[in-house]
């Protein structure tokens, strides 16, 4: 299975943002909403982050649903 380049993993109410690239993640911020994630994204310099959040090629979801912060 490929890895998409960005990855959240929930942890209580929120999901810490990395992206994968050069074989090491670097870790962007948190998100406690869809909102958040997107302003992290768009501070990250990522154009159209909207578009990529439901994008298994961009977007890996770990430890829960898809586009859900609640706890895990």
């Amino acid at each position: 299975m490929t890895r998409g380049p960005i990855v959240r993993a929930p942890a209580f109410h929120l999901r810490r943002v990395t992206v994968h690239g050069s074989g090491r993640d670097e870790i962007l911020g948190s998100a406690y909403s869809d909102h958040d994630l997107v302003v992290v994204l768009e501070g990250a310099g990522v154009a159209e982050p909207e578009g990529i959040l439901n994008d298994p090629q961009w977007a890996e979801w770990r430890d829960g649903p898809a586009r859900e912060f609640s706890a895990a």
